[in-house]
């Protein structure tokens, strides 16, 4: 089965956790998730979540700590996501998402109310006991 590395960001600010909305055409489809990618050749984890935030949301960012990981087999792929704490260099600038359907600033407590995707559904209760 093909393995897919991915590095994932807990974006935090002012006390909520940034999460977009995956499209129709991607799989997996219309759930939640913590934005990133996958790293390209030479990039570390940290390197490439950087990138890709800059790409997706056209934001700076600065790269934490690893969180937690999680792998999980969906049908198309072994997925492998390593999450990290971020934060936006500029707390006041404009994340412009062209990746995304939807997008939405919550709280740990709301985390709950959103279908995540099976892959991201650890990293949810990771950061929830996290911040109990």
């Amino acid at each position: 089965m093909k393995k897919i590395i991915v590095a994932a960001a807990a974006l935090i600010k002012d006390g909520k956790i940034f999460i977009a909305q995956r499209p129709a055409d991607k799989k997996p489809a219309l759930v939640w998730e913590f934005p990133g990618g996958k790293p390209e050749a030479g990039e570390t984890l940290p390197q490439a979540l950087r990138r890709e935030l800059q790409e997706e949301l056209h934001i700076d960012t600065k790269i934490g700590d690893f969180i937690c990981q999680n792998t999980y087999n969906y049908d198309f792929a072994c997925v492998e996501i390593n999450l990290f704490y971020a934060r936006m260099t500029n707390p006041q600038a404009a994340i412009v998402d062209n990746e995304h359907i939807a997008t939405q600033w919550v709280s740990v407590s709301e985390l709950d109310n959103y279908d995540f995707a099976a892959a991201d559904i650890a990293l949810v209760k990771h950061l929830k006991s996290l911040f109990q």
